[in-house]
């Protein structure tokens, strides 16, 4: 018998020892992951504040040309910096609304948002407009929804009377009464 209890003993200390190397690449792992998401999150902050940086110089050129043409991709945009000219390539921006302005300037996703808050009874939440678009009901595609539909609410296309809550704007015409 004695045989048998030192080959079990044996594959004891095999399997902790694989056990161990196997947690000692886990940990390593994790950190990469960890690295990975950080990297991640600040390519989509950058892209992102890219973004509302470009869409806020197109946004003062029209102010300063009405008639101008916006940007499109490939088109070249003033610098800041003297000398330096550069593109716009591939640029999603969300325009302010204004009369006879259609969703079909916009990007798909926020069309697809509008349709969603559209549809809706009433006024509706982040969190029941991502599951409708298609995106899983994760904290960060919450979180991206949210960010695009306050995007909408700024630029007049969207309203959002309560907190968190958001409905169709409703448009004001210089005859209608609650013009402002």
């Amino acid at each position: 018998m004695g045989s048998l209890f030192e080959e079990l003993e044996a594959r004891e200390v095999a399997a902790r020892t694989r056990v161990e190397a196997l947690e000692t690449e886990l940990a390593e792992l994790s950190g990469q992951l960890d690295l990975a998401r950080e990297s991640l999150e600040r390519l989509r902050i950058a892209r992102e504040t890219v973004a509302e940086v470009l869409a806020e110089m197109t946004s003062e050129k029209s102010a300063m040309a009405v008639d101008a043409d916006l940007p499109t991709v490939g088109d070249p945009v003033a610098s800041a910096y003297a000398g330096v000219e550069r593109r716009v390539i591939g640029v999603l921006t969300v325009p302010n609304w204004q009369p006879g302005i259609g969703a079909d300037v916009l990007p798909q996703v926020y069309r697809d948002i509008l349709e969603v808050v559209a549809d809706a009874p009433g006024p509706i939440r982040a969190k029941q407009i991502v599951p409708r678009i298609g995106l899983p009901a994760e904290t960060g595609k919450i979180e991206g929804a949210r960010a695009k539909l306050k995007r909408l609410v700024e630029r007049g296309w969207l309203d959002e009377d309560t907190p968190g809550m958001f409905t169709p704007a409703r448009r004001r015409t210089a005859n209608s009464p609650n013009s402002l």
